[in-house]
């Protein structure tokens, strides 16, 4: 009587590495695009570490250094990514947090605000700062029920939140970097 053991299951990470593998192979030049995006389906809907084995057996082996190869360009390559993308970052305006003693400062499109900002998507009284105490140099941010929303660091407040220097906060369409005030001596 012979014992038949069922296949093992696949988990998320032979199929991460059956993929990375197939990634590679393409990469590589061992085989077309259209065979690379038939196998990962495949990959996807293997149920076995038998289905997935199969998926790959054909590609050339990778040795130590290869491997160490392609990793360090496609790390090198990302690096790059990331630079380029951080350096079309628009440049935004700094906005100084204020260095007086006045304990509220309101941003909008209105005429009577302390910061006004004369953008349609800006509210007439949109936001405010306010200071956490009379010599505290620690501000918070409190949107004023704008219709386009504040934001701080990309989330759109739903409440009172603290303001650092180097956040970003967006008042309608307008957005800022939060900088510290010159101290006046």
């Amino acid at each position: 009587m012979s014992s038949t053991h069922p296949p093992v299951r696949a988990s998320d990470g032979d199929r991460d590495r059956a993929i990375n593998d197939l990634r590679d192979g393409a990469v590589e030049g061992a085989m077309s695009h259209d065979t690379f995006l038939g196998r990962v389906d495949a990959a996807l809907k293997a149920q076995s570490r038998g289905e997935l084995d199969d998926l790959v057996s054909d590609l050339p082996p990778r040795g130590r250094w290869r491997r160490r190869l392609t990793d360090i360009v496609a790390s090198v390559s990302d690096f790059t990514t990331r630079v380029e993308s951080a350096w079309r970052r628009p440049r935004l305006p700094k906005l100084a947090l204020p260095a007086d003693s006045r304990l509220r400062y309101v941003v909008g499109r209105g005429s009577a605000c302390d910061l006004v900002l004369a953008d349609l998507t800006v509210s007439r009284v949109h936001a405010e700062l306010r200071r956490e105490g009379e010599e505290s140099h620690s501000w918070m941010l409190v949107d004023l029920g704008s219709l386009n929303g504040t934001r701080l660091n990309g989330w759109r407040l739903v409440g009172p939140a603290r303001v650092r220097p180097g956040d970003e906060i967006s008042f309608g369409d307008c957005a800022f970097v939060v900088s510290t005030a010159a101290q006046l001596d």
